[in-house]
Parts: structure tokens; sequence; C-alpha cells
């Protein structure tokens, strides 16, 4: 057993640390009066993490000697930064050791405890195909959203991956942004983000960056449209022709320093 848990150690260590592979959209776009940058959220939008995230969670509460709720309690804890939904359990005690004890089970296996969605690979494909930069961008750490994308054959999609520090710095997903449009030089007037939760359209407005809300995700329809979600689409297949309906704007992304 000690043999096949180093060999999962080593699968894992491998694929978060190979880069991703050389991206090319398969053709440019032909309307450039229409946005070209998608940016991408993970956990809930891309694939279901629930069994992983949940499961490391509840892991690490009973291992400090906390009350696991349910698992169907915890759903809500896909999407916004683990440290601050460990707060919420730990009576001001310092999250770190719980997020810890998390990733100890989470980066060697729960972060591959996870299905893609019926339907995201053809719609990551029909974007490319029509020219369309996907870059991945979420409050996950970057090491364990590289890992994902390479395990489940999503990487081939992808420009580039972006996440959070394991330190924690980025986790904020408005700062993220902002480092994505300043490290590769987009106009946030080019950029659409598709998200599942709140925190995704409140991040991207930050940067007057409309938001494509994916319902069947965490979020669910009503926390999309209360946080007014530019366009909602109900399964993976509809974004493809909801990314293509949104207009280049002069909007230019802001970086934390300007808030």
């Amino acid at each position: 057993m000690g043999g096949a848990v180093a060999g999962r150690e080593t699968s894992a260590a491998a694929e978060m640390t190979a880069p991703l592979p050389p991206f090319a959209a398969e053709a440019p776009l032909t309307n450039r009066a229409m946005r070209s940058v998608l940016l991408v959220d993970l956990d809930g939008t891309l694939t279901d993490p629930a069994e992983g995230i949940v499961g490391c969670f509840r892991l690490a509460l009973e291992a400090l000697g906390r009350p696991a709720p349910p698992a169907a309690d915890l759903t809500w804890i896909i999407g916004p930064p683990l440290r601050r939904s460990f707060a919420g359990f730990l009576d001001g005690a310092d999250p770190d050791e719980a997020l810890a004890i998390y990733r100890s089970r989470y980066a060697t296996e729960g972060l591959f405890e996870a299905t893609v969605y019926d339907g995201v690979r053809e719609a990551l494909a029909a974007l490319t195909g029509a020219g369309a930069r996907l870059i991945l961008c979420t409050a996950k750490p970057q090491v364990y959203a590289i890992a994902i994308l390479r395990r489940f054959d999503l990487d081939r999609f992808f420009e580039a991956a972006y996440g959070a520090e394991l330190d924690g710095r980025l986790e904020d997903k408005g700062d993220l942004i902002a480092h994505i449009l300043g490290e590769r030089g987009l106009d946030a007037g080019d950029c659409v983000m598709w998200g599942d939760r709140k925190h995704d359209v409140v991040a991207a407005r930050r940067h007057a960056i409309p938001t494509i809300g994916a319902v069947w995700g965490y979020g669910g329809e009503q926390e999309l449209r209360e946080a007014e979600a530019a366009a909602l689409c109900a399964h993976p297949s509809e974004v493809p022709d909801v990314f293509e309906r949104f207009p280049r704007t002069k909007a230019r992304g802001r970086t934390p320093h300007d808030r």
C-alpha cells in the first residue's frame, strides 16, 4: 500500500509541475468588433469537485475535533477561498492549521475526485475552434488547477492557467483578474468572465468585465441573477454562442492600486 500511495503522490506532483502545452487558437476570430478573451472559472464551471473538496474539508474539521456538517450542507464552500470558509467553523482559531490538514489529502487524491460536466469539452473545443483565447481564472491554488486541467485533458484548450498562490496571495479573484490583465497585456474591454458564483461576477465587474453565469454550478440561477451576471447559460453547449454576442469596449482593467 505504501508503494501505491507513493506512486500517486509522484504522479500528482508531476502533473502539478509540468507546464501547459503550447497553445494556438485553431482559427482567428473573424469579427474583431466582438470580445476574444474568455476568463474561465474551474470549480463548478468546468468540473464538479464536490467529492474531493467537501470530503477533505470535513476531514480537516474532524481532525481538529470540530463537528463536520453533512456533505450535502457544505457545497457552498465550493468557489470562495477555503481560508475564509474554515474560519467560520473555528471560533477565531487560525484557519491555516485546518487548511494544512485539508491539503495533506487534497494535494495527492482529493483534487482528482471530480468530474467534468457534460458538454464542457465540446464547448471548449467550439470556443477555441472559433479563435477564442481561453485563460483559466480560479481562486484555487494555481498548482492544483494546472494538475486538474492536465488530468482531465482540458489543458489543451487553454492559453494559460492562473490561480491563487499557496500562501493566499491572489485568492481575491478581483486581484487575480488584475494580475492576469497586467501580466498578459490584455484590455478588459476584450474580455468576458465565465463562472458559477457571485464571486466571479463581482470580481469581473471591478474591471468592467461582463460575466456568463454557469447555472449548472454551485451558485445557481438566483445567486447569479442577484449578482447581475450579464448572461446565464443552463448548459455548457450554450456558452460559445453567448460569448460571441459581447462587443468589445474601450474599458480597461484596473490594478489593485486603482481601487
